[in-house]
């Protein structure tokens, strides 16, 4: 499974103090439309339509078809997923932080991180450019390139890879529990984590090697100065609340994604029209 890498988005300045929870509602409304959320839910979607496909390959024999595309479609809906994430980031930051949020990233430097994450992003569905950029990790490891040393400062300061380990194992057990649960497969709850453990090195090579070739393509046309200032970001308690209140959406959106996948799939490999 694809780690969920979190993304830095592009906020602007808000200058309203907050009010209660009408005001509260309608600043992380705002800041939703400055994060470019709904490009980003796209993207998402169309990464989950990706990994529908696989499933189909795989447990389905080529035969979902239309039906199968059309629950994965509905599963990764991309409203489903701004929800998500606007629920979040309403819920989880105050006001404090959405302003110091801002100051980065309103700037230049901001609105060019973003436009480079979301642009990485899409591009590593293909999977030359996956490949590529997975490479240029592999050539790099062990060799104290500068570049190399900045963007692991900047996993370590946003704790990616744990995070992105934990959300991808406890995704995969939701999608095992869902296929046990639609009667798909005989593994009780101790199997199933048990196997999910049992995977845990495997996952964390995989999402170590996806991450840094990810955040090496995206970040490429920055200069060492301008990855500083992000990094310098990310270490302050504002880029600290908006790294976890991005997680904390995406972790309970994938857990939820992930149990339905896999009871919908249950029922598509019973199904006689499979």
């Amino acid at each position: 499974m694809r780690p969920l890498v979190r993304l830095r988005i592009c906020l602007a300045i808000l200058t309203v103090v907050l009010a209660g929870p009408l005001q509260a509602a309608s600043e992380g409304e705002a800041l939703a439309r400055i994060l470019r959320l709904e490009e980003l839910a796209t993207a998402l979607h169309e990464e989950g339509l990706d990994h529908g496909r696989s499933l189909d390959a795989e447990m389905l024999i080529g035969k979902g078809g239309t039906y199968w595309a059309g629950e994965v479609a509905e599963l990764y809906d991309a409203d489903r997923i701004a929800g998500a994430i606007r629920a979040a980031l309403t819920e989880e930051l105050a006001a404090d932080q959405i302003a110091a949020s801002a100051a980065f990233f309103e700037t230049p430097l901001g609105q060019e991180i973003l436009a480079l994450e979301i642009a990485a992003r899409v591009s590593m569905r293909d999977a030359d450019v996956e490949a590529a950029a997975r490479a240029t990790y592999d050539a790099l490891k062990g060799t104290g390139d500068a570049r190399l040393a900045l963007v692991s400062r900047f996993v370590e300061v946003n704790d990616l890879v744990e995070r992105n380990v934990a959300g991808a194992m406890s995704a995969s057990v939701q999608f095992l529990l869902g296929l046990s649960d639609g009667g798909a497969s005989g593994l009780d709850d101790s199997a199933i984590l048990a196997q999910v453990w049992g995977e845990e090195g495997a996952t964390r090579e995989e999402t170590e090697n996806w991450l840094f070739g990810y955040l090496l393509m995206a970040y490429r046309p920055l200069s060492d100065d301008d990855l500083a200032a992000y990094i310098a970001f990310s270490e302050s308690p504002a880029g600290h609340a908006l790294n976890a209140a991005l997680f904390s959406g995406f972790d309970v959106l994938y857990r939820g994604i992930s149990y339905e996948l896999g009871l919908r799939l249950a029922a598509a490999m019973k199904s006689s029209d499979i």
